[in-house]
């Protein structure tokens, strides 16, 4: 058996003690006040935070097709200096995933380079075009557990009707990118006084709620696991919370961009700040907080959408819409809720690493750091303050919307299964 001692942490947050892991099993062994000096390797870690490694519903890693600016590897060495250690991946790659050797394909390059679990989303519609089903039985019993046509909408309400039919009878998640397409064409800022002022095309807020009451409905009578993209608006939470006052089986995530941004952000008329869907008002990123914190909206999602120089050093309204998310996000949700005292670290153990393991049914992440569980663990230093710099990540793209910002928390370890993955000493 080969061991690992971590000494002085702080689970949660709460009072240091000491953890032995058996690397060789990939579980937490021992949790107590003895030094397990006899480990086979002992850290030191200082009084820092320990955290359920981290789950991301929602990346783009874009191979394949897009290497250039992202592939499995580096996005998964982005996710595990992020302190995840599993994540899934968008289906509209080139081509999309709607076949399950494509989702297998997915799935054996995340396991053989070993730095995270990256989870093949499988597309709803046949290369994204919004007009026939996937094989939605065929790829869930190859493994796929969640379906989404995200960068776009599941449009016409027959064919989402469906999709939730058939996602309820093979038990998957259907993940719904909410924005109706007629009306935001053209659009590429949110629809208020700064886009009116900047003279940018507006994007209205009813474009995703629209969407998010119909298929709320389409659920509550369809049945199945409906979740809800990247919600950004006030009404949006409003719609959220009616439909789980119903008792509709929907789920909900926020980007951590819709929490800290707003469209004051675009005065700079900066690409880096396209995004879809779009920075709202402080109003919308006032309710979107409130909703994580009383579980309207139920995790943290971080949308990683990396793009080269070439698609964001252009106009505006020519950037590609995406920001980088994955080495950033846990950092954004400490000062939000964290140092502010809006929350406590369980609750950010809660909406970034158990709630959506819960979600997608996941056995062995997001678990409780407890005797007998998969070590796969976040180490975070809550008082070592950095400044991103979209250059120095891991990340092969360089898009983050926060250059220049000061943050304090800095993962400085991330292990999946009792293997470290990150240290923020090989950085």
């Amino acid at each position: 058996m080969t061991t690992l001692a971590l000494n002085n942490v702080r689970p949660y947050g709460e009072d240091a003690t000491n953890l032995l892991i058996d690397v060789t099993r990939g579980v937490i062994e021992a949790i107590g006040d003895s030094r397990f000096d006899d480990a086979d390797e002992v850290i030191d870690c200082g009084g820092n935070v320990l955290l359920p490694g981290l789950v991301d519903m929602h990346v783009h890693l874009r191979e394949p097709g897009r290497e250039d600016t992202e592939t499995i590897a580096t996005g998964s060495d982005a996710a595990a200096k992020g302190g995840f250690t599993a994540v899934f991946t968008m289906a509209n790659t080139n081509p999309v995933i709607d076949q399950p050797f494509l989702a297998e394909a997915v799935w054996e390059k995340g396991q053989t380079y070993g730095k995270c679990d990256v989870y093949p989303v499988g597309s709803i519609t046949q290369g994204l075009e919004g007009e026939q089903l996937t094989e939605i039985g065929l790829m869930a019993r190859s493994g796929v557990r969640m379906f989404s046509d995200d960068g776009k909408c599941v449009n016409d309400p027959q064919l989402m009707r469906r999709a939730i039919e058939y996602a309820k009878a093979h038990d998957v998640v259907l993940a719904q990118h909410a924005e109706d397409h007629r009306m935001t064409s053209g659009a590429v800022a949110h629809e208020g006084e700064q886009a009116a002022r900047l003279g940018l095309r507006g994007w209205p807020r009813v474009a995703e709620e629209s969407i998010v009451a119909r298929d709320a409905i389409m659920t509550r009578d369809y049945g199945g696991r409906y979740h809800l993209c990247h919600a950004s608006t006030e009404g949006t939470v409003q719609l959220l919370r009616f439909a789980k006052d119903q008792g509709i089986e929907v789920t909900a995530e926020v980007t951590p961009h819709h929490l800290l941004l707003t469209d004051e952000q675009l005065k700079t008329y900066d690409g880096l700040y396209r995004v879809n869907p779009p920075l709202r008002e402080a109003r919308d990123a006032e309710a979107l907080k409130q909703a994580l914190l009383d579980g309207t909206v139920d995790v943290v999602a971080t949308d990683h959408a990396p793009h080269g120089s070439e698609d964001k050093c252009v106009e505006f309204e020519h950037a590609k819409p995406g920001m980088l998310g994955l080495e950033t996000s846990l950092a954004v949700v400490h000062r939000v809720f964290v140092e502010t005292g809006l929350a406590d670290w369980r609750f950010v153990a809660k909406v970034m690493s158990e709630r959506p393991a819960e979600i997608l049914r996941l056995q062995d992440q997001g678990r409780p750091i407890a005797v007998g569980e998969p070590a796969s663990l976040v180490l975070v230093d809550p008082q070592s303050p950095w400044t991103a710099r979209g250059e120095e990540m891991a990340s092969k793209a360089s898009n983050t919307p926060y250059e220049g910002i000061e943050f304090n928390a800095r993962v400085t370890a991330t292990w999946l299964r009792g293997i470290q993955t990150y240290g923020a000493q090989q950085d």
